[in-house]
């Protein structure tokens, strides 16, 4: 297993087809802007668990969301209807994040992977105009939400959470809706979930996502406080 250098100057990933076929890369290093922003832009993301070093990530195949390619269902286009939930951008970032870090059933434990040090290094990109967040509301409360980090012309969506039935999906639809208006190419949703996949979400292999990436890294970066400059829904 590849283990990153400890020196802040060396932020040296290997080739990601060294990643084993569940797409563990490398493991070591830390969590500073420098270095998330050069795995992002290489294909790679941190994903750990508090007991765990922090372990980096290639997979393949690799699940994607095209802009253009969003399916947005019957059902779901009833709670995009105006006057159920409102949607802002990059208004309660920790919040959001702190949300998405709350326990999920999928974790025998009832953890998450979202540790304090990621809560951490996540706000600091959140600072310097690299993440943003999704916040869906519903009489004054945050019901759900997103965040990701954002690319040239790709976002790199992290995680999301709902506290009432389908305020996650209208984050997500309101953000892919804006990226397009934008000229963003493509949502690396990471790996597979029912949820991504029933808004158009496909597994592609890691070098056709790794070419997509290449294509959309040519933009420049959107970096900055972002807000809502289309009527998303």
């Amino acid at each position: 297993m590849f283990r990153l250098s400890a020196n802040p100057s060396n932020l040296r990933f290997p080739p990601v087809d060294l990643a084993t076929p569940e797409g563990l890369l490398a493991v070591g290093g830390d969590l500073r802007p420098e270095r998330l922003l050069e795995a992002y832009r290489r294909g790679i993301f941190p994903w750990y668990s508090d007991d765990q070093p922090i372990l980096w990530w290639s997979p393949d195949p690799r699940t994607v969301l095209f802009p253009e390619k969003l399916h947005v269902s019957r059902s779901l286009k009833r709670s995009l209807r105006p006057g159920l939930f409102s949607v802002t951008l990059d208004t309660c970032f920790r919040d959001v994040m702190t949300q998405c870090a709350g326990p999920r059933p999928q974790y025998p434990d009832g953890g998450t992977w979202i540790t304090t040090d990621m809560l951490d290094a996540y706000t600091t990109l959140h600072e310097q105009g690299y993440a943003h967040s999704v916040e869906t509301w519903k009489e004054g409360q945050l019901v759900g939400g997103l965040y990701g980090v954002a690319l040239g012309g790709a976002f790199f969506a992290e995680s999301m959470f709902t506290r009432v039935p389908d305020a996650s999906k209208v984050a997500l639809v309101s953000l892919v809706r804006q990226l397009q208006a934008w000229g963003f190419r493509i949502i690396d949703c990471q790996q597979s979930s029912p949820h991504v996949m029933a808004l158009g979400a496909e597994a592609i292999p890691r070098r056709d996502f790794l070419n997509h990436l290449a294509a959309a890294l040519t933009l420049p970066d959107r970096q900055g406080h972002w807000q809502f400059d289309i009527f998303t829904r």
